[in-house]
């Protein structure tokens, strides 16, 4: 499988990593945006701008896409839709119909496969959500991420200007996980399941109280949530906040019995050293089934929902069989 990555930041070069233990696959090159001379490809592969795309029509099986999900890859996947396989990992959820409606047009003009949204909220915790649910029809689902770092919520502090850097961090509200372990079935709002923490570095002489306001007010991001701002100097968030943790939980609590008297619980737990890591080797594993859905002739846009088990493998279905089942 031939593959090129579109975007060379930490999601970049985390889907470069990933090809190292996905052994089926073949790098091609990097586009970036940036001046290609000033990018160096850890693998050593080619590094192109993103205007030399088209010399590349025919020759990748999917194309990666490691834009961020706030203004890049509404655009960016729709475009590149058209004239390859693509996959990316865009993770704002109310907007995720929308830009599936987008993708799908556009992939299906010129008999392409596509797929969104890959990545693990969402992506391997909407499977989650959806097995669970499946199996616990009478139940209800909750999902709480982290304590860690978000890269798209971070990108969107950093669209923000005045802006030079951000990590902003999720944290569920323990009070909450506890309840839903407990079997309660708590009804929670958004604001009672996670706060929201930003660590914002802001130019010289930059109006931090605009800024506040901008990210406490972000629909889709912060508006929900309890949000703190905290503004810090370069080197401290380089010094404490270097790192790209994460991870989170999806449990389902159901019941079953004639008269619902056996509480049953199903959680999945993910615990991240990297998320862009992590995030990459989704992408990857999910890239696989686009070029097998390309082959098969599957084209337009897909979720993770719409994905076989077995095309996500390098195993054979006798193999899967064997070994798994």
């Amino acid at each position: 499988m031939k593959i090129a990555i579109y975007g060379y930041g930490n999601l970049g070069k985390g889907v470069e990593c990933a090809v190292k233990y996905h052994t089926d696959c073949e790098l091609v090159c990097v586009f970036t945006r940036r001046p290609p001379e000033t990018v160096k490809a850890v693998s050593g592969v080619p590094v192109y701008h993103t205007d030399k795309i088209d010399e590349f029509i025919g020759k990748i099986d999917v194309l990666i896409l490691c834009g961020g999900s706030a203004t890049d890859l509404p655009e960016m996947t729709p475009a590149l839709a058209e004239k390859f396989n693509v996959i990316d990992s865009f993770d704002t959820h109310a907007r995720i119909p929308e830009h599936f409606a987008s993708v799908d047009a556009a992939a299906r003009k010129n008999g392409h496969a596509a797929l969104i949204s890959a990545g693990w909220d969402p992506g391997l915790f909407s499977i989650s959500r959806v097995y669970s649910s499946a199996v616990l029809p009478n139940g209800a689902d909750y999902t709480f991420w982290g304590r860690g770092v978000s890269q798209g919520h971070s990108d969107a502090i950093r669209r923000i200007d005045g802006v030079l850097d951000a990590r902003q961090y999720t944290v569920p509200v323990p009070e909450a996980i506890e309840a839903v372990r407990a079997g309660e079935c708590p009804i929670l709002t958004t604001r009672e399941k996670h706060k929201r923490e930003c660590y914002v570095v802001a130019e010289d002489g930059a109006d931090k109280e605009r800024i506040e306001r901008e990210i406490k007010t972000m629909p889709n991001y912060f508006a929900d949530y309890d949000t703190t701002v905290t503004f810090i100097n370069a080197e401290e968030l380089k010094q404490n906040h270097k790192g790209l943790p994460h991870g989170g939980s999806v449990i389902r609590s159901g019941i079953t019995g004639f008269n619902g008297e056996n509480k049953h619980t199903i959680e999945y737990k993910l615990t991240l050293d990297s998320n862009p890591e992590f995030t990459a080797s989704v992408l990857v594993a999910y890239a696989r089934a686009v070029c097998r859905m390309a082959a098969r002739g599957q084209y337009g846009c897909k979720t993770v929902l719409d994905v076989a088990p077995s095309d996500l493998s390098m195993m054979s279905a006798d193999e899967l069989r064997a070994k798994m089942l």
